[in-house]
């Protein structure tokens, strides 16, 4: 008899604890943290950009972003960026956030076409006054803006590669 007694309190308790577990969620677990839906003031910085490592000439770019991105885990996270500049694009979070898009007629060939571009904004969180990277805190993002042809565009075997730094602040 005391052995049901026991286990008939254990249910009970058993019970009341995963009831409690099933509150309101709170925000912050809706997101884990790691959504960074809103808009964004994106500047990517020309004066340091590069192919295959030599410094070349390229314009600032600054461009808002309205990113909407849903979050299933702290670490997978998907959704849709769409620019200022015209583009939508594609956000994922594989431990840094991804942001891609192609890009038409990026690159002028000798024979008078065009080759596409395939856009990559690599971003990580940084503190803004240390510079170390921070995991879901990214009010402050810093990272680099990789354009790329695909190999054979223009007849060339090996594809060309510009990159430049880029950083984003949230602004809502």
């Amino acid at each position: 008899m005391r052995a049901v007694r026991v286990m008939s309190g254990l249910a009970a308790t058993t019970v009341a604890v995963l009831g409690s577990l099933g509150g309101a969620p709170s925000a912050k677990a809706t997101d884990f943290g790691a959504n960074i839906s809103g808009t964004w003031e994106v500047f990517s910085d020309g004066e340091w950009a590069r192919t295959n490592g030599v410094l070349i000439d390229q314009l600032p770019v600054r461009e808002t972003w309205t990113v909407n991105v849903s979050c299933v885990s702290p670490i997978e996270c998907t959704g849709e960026a769409t620019s200022s500049l015209g583009w939508t694009g594609t956000v994922r979070l594989a431990d840094y956030w991804f942001i891609e898009h192609d890009v038409p007629n990026w690159m002028p060939c000798p024979n008078g076409t065009f080759a596409t571009g395939h856009q990559k904004f690599i971003l990580w969180g940084v503190n803004r006054a240390t510079e170390e990277r921070l995991l879901n805190d990214y009010t402050y993002m810093a990272g680099r803006n990789v354009t790329k042809s695909a190999s054979g565009a223009c007849g060339v075997n090996t594809p060309k590669v510009i990159e430049l730094p880029v950083s984003a602040q949230k602004v809502s």
